[in-house]
């Protein structure tokens, strides 16, 4: 199957703009305006479901409302306002960015993708979304629900990268770049999920993989996110429950050993080091200490 033709396109992106309305997700962030509100936001996104973004998002803002702000805060407070979220190497590195938004940018987040994607924990997609959100440069955006559109309705199968990028933009075209990117993005979620829920979706008449049957293309399409490892028992929860120890102090050898409790020596070796390999955890006189922790010396 080939990829679908310019009217087919433009019947996408129409039936797109019409759902919009009704696709719309209640979450703070759409529709604001700053850019570092902004920033944040798709930085805690990261591979994190949005219904657990909200709080944290509100009282990360709260706390730090600027990049000075962020960038004069000591790393253990910082991964301390990260609790719920995971993934705390993003919070080192939204800091390590609003530092360098302070001494290159004025303390401001600047509205080009380049500049954006030069910051630390930055990729192409948190660049393009800042972009496109905050300044309305028109840049499409595609995450893992746009990346299941565009295989399933606009291609009819498996996507390259380039093509991907480009597809998104041809149905992007001259329309709001806020408003079209985020009803890409809420099509994906409510509808074109993983397992899609194609009988009331808005492009059912135009979908190009329903009208041509066959395999879904979507699991094989370049930026459609593969199913991670169960959380139970991986390594990341036992990275997490180290941070959350260490948020109420240092902690020797033998303290950590007992918080780990049921964790094998070589693998909790492995943890630890780790966390200190990623910069989120120091030792010090004999003892273990989040990153930034007051009186606690590398």
């Amino acid at each position: 199957m080939t990829t679908s033709g310019a009217t087919d396109r433009a019947r996408v992106a129409r039936a797109v703009s019409r759902a919009a309305p009704r696709l719309a997700r209640d979450l703070p962030w759409v529709g604001e305006r700053d850019p570092w509100a902004v920033l944040v936001s798709e930085v805690m996104l990261q591979q994190t479901p949005a219904a657990r973004v909200v709080g944290p998002w509100r009282a990360f803002l709260d706390r730090y409302p600027t990049p000075a702000a962020l960038a004069a805060a000591p790393l253990a407070e910082v991964l301390t306002a990260w609790r719920g979220l995971g993934y705390h190497r993003r919070a080192r590195d939204l800091q390590r960015a609003a530092v360098a938004l302070v001494e290159r940018h004025g303390g401001r987040v600047p509205g080009g993708v380049e500049e954006l994607r030069a910051l630390a924990g930055v990729g192409e997609y948190t660049a393009r979304a800042v972009a496109a959100f905050a300044f309305g440069a028109r840049v499409a955006v595609v995450d893992t629900n746009v990346a299941r559109v565009l295989a399933r309705a606009v291609a009819g199968r498996p996507l390259a990268p380039r093509e991907a990028h480009a597809e998104a933009t041809a149905l992007l075209g001259r329309r709001d770049p806020r408003r079209f990117n985020q009803a890409m993005i809420d099509l994906g979620a409510r509808h074109c999920a993983a397992r899609p829920r194609c009988g009331d979706c808005p492009l059912a008449r135009v979908c190009a993989w329903r009208r041509g049957g066959g395999e879904d293309p979507a699991p094989r399409s370049a930026h459609v996110t593969r199913p991670q490892a169960p959380f139970a028992g991986s390594d990341r929860q036992w990275r997490g429950r180290a941070i959350e120890r260490l948020r109420h102090g240092p902690a020797t050898p033998a303290q950590m050993t007992r918080h780990l409790a049921g964790l094998e020596p070589a693998r909790r070796r492995r943890v630890l080091d780790g966390l200190v390999a990623d910069g989120l955890v120091v030792r010090a006189q004999g003892s273990l200490a989040l990153a930034g922790t007051p009186r606690v010396a590398r």
